[in-house]
Parts: C-alpha cells; sequence; structure tokens
C-alpha cells in the first residue's frame, strides 16, 4: 500500500476537525518581530501529527480554505550575495521577496532580517503589480528605507511555490507554518519536492509549544535550511554549499524514511 497517494486527503480531512480563525483574528499573532524554529519530515507523517495537534491548535481559513497557495519570488544580487550571507551563516543578513498569498489574493513585497540575536524581524508593504525582474521605484526606495542593501543590484531569482497550513496556538501567542508540495522555478528549470514537508514554530520569545512536544514524540529534530537557501542549492547545483550540507543530508534522510514508508 502507498502511503502518499492519499496523503493530501487524508490531510485535508483531518484539518476539517480544526476549529477555524480568520485573517483578522490572527492579528494578534502577526510576529513581524519574532524567534523561529525550524523543522523538516516526509508528508506521510503529517496526518498523524495534525491529529495530535488538534486539540491545540486552530487553523487559518481563507476562503472556505485551510490549505492554501503561496507564491514568492526572491531577490537577489547576480552573485547571489545575498545567498552566500546565508551559506557563511554571517550574522545580521536579509532576504527580499515578492509574496502572492493566492487564496486571499493579498500580496507583499517584504524585507526579511535575521540579526545577531537570532530574531526575525520582518517588514513589509502591500503591492497590487506583479513584479518584473528588477525593483520597481516603490520597491527600491522600500528597501533602501528598512535594508542596508543598493536595491539596484537587486534582480529576480527563483519562484517558490508550496501549500500552507497555518496553524495558531489556542492558549499561547505562537504561530505554526506547514509547507508541503514544495516547488522552485525559474527560466529555465524547476524542483519539485513533492514529499517534503517544512514546518516553522514561530513565537515573540521562544518557549513550550506543544507543536515541538509532538516533534519530539516522532524523534523529528530542530533544524531545516530557508527554503531560498534550499532553491538556490536545487537549481544552481554548482554554488557553494558547505554549511548546508547536514541540511542537505537531513532532506535525503527525510526522503528515504518516506520511502521505506511507502512500501508498508
Amino acid at each position: 500500500m502507498s502511503i502518499n497517494k492519499n496523503v493530501e486527503p487524508q490531510n485535508v480531512a483531518t484539518l476539517q476537525n480544526y476549529n477555524a480563525i480568520s485573517l483578522a483574528e490572527m492579528d494578534g499573532v502577526k510576529l513581524m518581530d519574532r524567534t523561529d524554529v525550524k523543522f523538516l519530515f516526509h508528508s506521510s507523517l503529517l496526518v498523524n501529527i495534525l491529529e495530535d495537534l488538534q486539540p491545540h491548535y486552530s487553523v487559518l481559513e481563507i476562503n472556505g480554505q485551510r490549505l492554501c497557495p503561496y507564491q514568492t519570488l526572491y531577490f537577489d544580487t547576480p552573485d547571489l550575495v545575498l545567498y552566500h550571507a546565508h551559506q557563511a551563516n554571517r550574522l545580521n543578513r536579509y532576504k527580499v521577496r515578492f509574496r502572492n498569498y493566492v487564496e486571499s489574493n493579498v500580496s507583499f513585497f517584504e524585507v526579511k532580517f535575521k540579526n545577531n540575536k537570532g530574531r526575525t524581524i520582518k517588514k513589509r508593504i502591500t503591492r497590487a503589480e506583479q513584479p518584473d525582474k528588477y525593483l520597481d521605484a516603490e520597491n527600491a526606495l522600500f528597501l533602501t528605507q528598512k535594508s542596508e542593501l543598493e536595491a539596484a543590484l537587486m534582480q529576480a531569482v527563483m519562484w517558490v511555490d508550496y501549500d500552507r497550513i497555518t496553524l495558531v496556538s489556542r492558549h499561547t501567542p505562537e504561530r505554526v507554518t506547514i509547507d508541503i508540495k514544495l516547488m522552485f522555478r525559474n527560466d529555465t528549470q524547476q524542483k519539485n519536492y513533492e514529499n517534503l514537508v517544512i514546518a516553522e514554530v514561530k513565537q515573540e520569545k521562544m518557549s513550550g509549544s506543544v507543536f515541538i512536544d509532538v516533534m519530539k514524540k516522532y524523534q523529528i529534530r530542530e533544524g531545516s535550511i530557508s527554503k531560498y537557501c534550499f532553491g538556490i542549492v536545487s537549481l544552481f547545483p554548482e554554488v557553494k554549499q558547505n554549511n548546508f550540507k547536514r541540511h542537505l543530508r537531513r532532506v535525503e534522510r527525510a526522503l528515504i524514511v518516506g520511502q521505506a514508508a511507502d512500501m508498508v
């Protein structure tokens, strides 16, 4: 029996057992200045994990949908300065992106900053226009105001598409995002990771979390490469990636474990 064939319908069915929360009700957990922890695992585990989490979290629902598509366009310099800052694990580093929340038809230009205290700070502006290869005047001005980066050097590098489940704790100011059906693409190629799940716990200050406790139950260890860096490695395998090798091995192990489960 193949577990993977029925994973997505089971996930959707399981999510119907959750209490729903709207975008307006999520205002108290935007967490634009936060700490975060990432995990990755095979999609065959997700149904059981969602069942364990259901008593403790509500799920974001937009237009009746609880599994919502996202599209993100990342920007970097031609020589990938932002990627290499992450690869070298430098402090005070940036991500620059345009994100489209497909279900709600809302788009933002965003600047994410990881400071030397390990906090993620996100600044964004609402945008109606679809992005071009280079930043337009409004996005360039915003980037200049919110970062030390040279807007003129930024260009579109890669799209990242995925479906997201957003959970909100019933007890603490905590948000959990669960991303599935990951796809990286540019003008010449695309790479799919349909069986990989990337989950992220977001809190103002990292404290107790039912989600983290459930990760321990399934022996899923903390740690994951960012989607941007994972995409660059996937589409540009010639780039330097030494400091990501342990995370890439974790991806391989997660997928191998899943392949073994498919054969049960």
